[in-house]
């Protein structure tokens, strides 16, 4: 029987355990981690560690057929590697909070996506919900000040990551309509593994650099690298995933996409507490415009897909 309390609460944990992420992730960036390392790392883990459960849990969630091998590798590429990858790179240049509400728009990229391309009806909110995206983004990135007070490879590697994530979503709809979500997530991450595996290939990597003690913006505390990655691994991805995909037992999809906006503001704030990422008033006001923009923009489509995949930050995914 469907609770839907216990829905929202894993939803909602999903979204802390993702907003600490980003804060965790921002902190092995300064220490030095490239972002395709990082990515690299985070992708074959999370691959390795669903493999394991799966494998002992229930191996023939695991079965794929060839014909389903080319749409994992794009689903894998496009929408775990890439829009992480993105993810790592805008928040290397932005305040987390920030770089999650460009990333989020994706919903927004969906509805016209579904409209124009698909030729699906929408519902009038989604010109209300693009007018309040677009005019919250100009708050975020205060384009008064000179042109604008954020770094632009930062905010064009966000947007790049939100149209990654949003390809993420219209492929996960179809990808669910046929296979397990949960083995669909676990072969994704193995397509993203394989990816960075070739792109950033591990004997170029220097292992040794993971034992290296870094500050973690705790008084005088110093955490070897590795602790880090595997906080990054376990509790950025594969629990916040589970959390997701459970919660879609008890929660429409839609509404699970709505409670897991809350993930910026979490994330903005543990950024804050933690590294002492300060945002101005006009960005506070501006992710807030956004944050309803998506709302609207998540129950634009007026016959939403029966079944999709989790809401991810890069990140769905995705961050």
């Amino acid at each position: 029987m469907p609770r839907p309390a216990l829905g929202y609460a894993a939803t909602i944990a999903a979204a802390v355990f993702f907003a600490v992420n980003g804060t965790v992730s921002t902190l092995a960036l300064q220490a030095g981690l490239a972002p395709t390392r990082l990515t690299a790392l985070r992708c074959a883990g999370a691959a390795v560690g669903l493999l394991v459960v799966l494998a002992l849990a229930s191996p023939w969630r695991l079965r794929v057929t060839w014909r389903e091998v080319p749409f994992l590798a794009v689903f894998g590429v496009v929408g775990v590697a890439l829009t992480q990858f993105l993810y790592y790179v805008a928040i290397g240049r932005l305040p987390v909070g920030i770089a999650l509400v460009f990333e989020m728009t994706a919903p927004v990229l969906i509805a016209l996506y579904v409209w124009l391309v698909r030729g699906e009806r929408v519902r009038r909110r989604l010109w209300a919900a693009l007018l309040l995206s677009l005019s919250g983004l100009v708050f975020v990135a205060e384009v008064w000040r000179g042109g604008g007070s954020l770094d632009p490879l930062g905010v064009a590697a966000a947007l790049a990551a939100a149209v990654c994530l949003a390809t993420y979503y219209l492929m996960g709809e179809r990808g669910t309509g046929t296979r397990d979500p949960v083995a669909l997530t676990c072969w994704s991450f193995v397509a993203a593994g394989v990816f960075w595996s070739v792109a950033a290939p591990w004997w170029d990597f220097d292992a040794p650099v993971l034992g290296e003690r870094v500050p973690v913006s705790i008084g005088a505390l110093e955490l070897p690298l590795w602790v880090l990655v595997a906080w990054i691994v376990v509790l950025g991805a594969m629990v916040p995933f589970w959390l997701s995909l459970g919660a879609l037992r008890h929660l429409h999809p839609t509404t699970a996409g709505l409670v897991a906006t809350v993930e910026p503001v979490f994330a903005s704030v543990v950024a804050w507490l933690w590294v002492e990422q300060v945002l101005s008033g006009w960005q506070v006001l501006g992710g807030f415009v956004v944050l309803v923009g998506i709302g609207l923009a998540q129950t634009a489509r007026a016959t939403p897909a029966a079944a999709s995949p989790a809401p991810l930050p890069e990140t769905v995914v995705p961050t």
